[in-house]
């Protein structure tokens, strides 16, 4: 099966020793940075939300993006994000085979690049996939991605031999895979945290959990749908009577403080 996660808005710029790969959609990524580089400071704060000093930071990195980068300047993509999806997902622990394993089932969708491999070599930068940043395709990244990210996906889904994705990204970036054009069953695992009242999904911890769900699958090495049921990290458990077609839920103690 393949995996798909989020990226995240806070980035580890340590240097890693790994050999780089070339993300697969580098042309279109250097055309919307192009983009990004003559948005104003006004401009920047206005499409994602962003304080003054968090505007100056990436005016500053659209304008430093470089076509063709030094390798220097690259990071891979598993290892420099460092939101609570990576928290989970640990991938710096990952042994030489996981991360091969990982490399060939691990994909992460992106704003900017459109869909990476773990060890894509990319710059920093941040552009959130719900941004309604206008180019010549439309008025938002979904219009200007349309349906690459589902037939890249289905593309390597046939590469591999599986006919399933586990969606472990968030409701933002999975928005922008056409379920049509994928073909694929897809798989969404729910997080929810459980008192003696009720069952609920905790932002924070289903997005670690997501992370932490991928780790799982590859470290054990599971390929066949069903197998999903056996994940039982960080305390959850499957939830049969909570779970629906296609949305597998898992459970856990309330955890303190949420």
């Amino acid at each position: 099966m393949l995996i798909v996660i989020s990226p995240a808005k806070r980035l580890d710029w340590a240097e890693r020793k790994v050999a780089l790969t070339t993300p697969e959609f580098l042309d279109e990524a250097n055309r919307l940075a192009k983009t990004m580089r003559n948005l104003t400071l006004r401009d920047l704060r206005g499409l994602m939300d962003l304080s003054d000093d968090l505007a100056k930071l990436n005016r500053e990195r659209f304008r430093a993006f470089a076509d063709a980068p030094e390798e220097a300047a690259l990071r891979p993509a598993a290892l420099c994000f460092a939101g609570d999806t990576y928290q989970g997902l640990q991938a710096e622990t990952f042994t030489p085979d996981e991360m091969a394993a990982a490399q060939e089932r691990l994909r992460i969708l992106s704003g900017l690049y459109g869909l990476l491999r773990p060890l894509d070599g990319i710059q920093p930068y941040r552009l959130e996939m719900g941004s309604r940043l206008h180019t010549r395709r439309g008025a938002t990244l979904y219009d200007y991605w349309r349906d690459v990210p589902a037939k890249a996906l289905k593309r390597q889904a046939e590469a591999i031999g599986t006919g399933t994705l586990v969606n472990c990204a968030s409701q933002e970036y999975f928005g922008a895979v056409d379920e049509k054009r994928l073909g694929l069953e897809v798989i969404t695992p729910v997080f929810l945290e459980e008192d003696a009242r009720s069952a609920k999904t905790i932002s924070f911890f289903a997005k670690r959990a997501r992370g932490t769900m991928a780790r799982w699958l590859i470290r054990e090495g599971v390929t066949a749908p069903e197998g999903i049921t056996g994940f039982d990290l960080e305390g959850y458990r499957f939830d049969a009577a909570r779970s629906t077609p296609g949305k597998p839920a898992f459970t856990r103690p309330r955890q303190a403080g949420a």
